[in-house]
Parts: structure tokens; C-alpha cells; sequence
């Protein structure tokens, strides 16, 4: 994915993305002047980012 792409997607400038690539926060491959984002390293970025715990899908009811 383009950092134009992940900007759109998590509704952030740009800019932000290439500033998590720059700080080594979110892992890129540098293609030319450009920055890709495989799909695997943004979902695991953003679940490092995640304020809880993924669901793993077994959720109790109560009553």
C-alpha cells in the first residue's frame, strides 16, 4: 500500500505515515522516491497501537 493509501484508510495526513516510517514505527520497503506498506506490517502496526486486546471472537452474553 501507498502512504497515500494508509492515510486515507486510517484518516490521518500523509505526512504522519511517512513520519511512522521515518521513526521505524511502521516497516516499509522504499521503491525509488515512493514507500510501500505490505498489508501484514500495517495490520500488525496497528494492532501494536491498539488500546485493547484483538476479540477472539468467543464473547460471553450474559442472563
Amino acid at each position: 500500500m501507498t502512504t497515500q493509501e494508509i492515510a486515507e484508510l486510517l484518516k490521518v495526513r500523509e505526512q504522519t505515515v511517512r513520519s511512522w516510517i521515518h521513526h521505524q514505527e511502521l516497516r516499509a520497503i522504499r521503491l525509488g522516491r515512493e514507500f510501500r506498506v505490505a498489508v501484514k506490517d500495517l495490520e500488525a502496526f496497528v494492532n501494536e497501537h491498539a488500546t485493547r486486546a484483538p476479540s477472539s471472537g468467543k464473547e460471553t452474553k450474559d442472563g
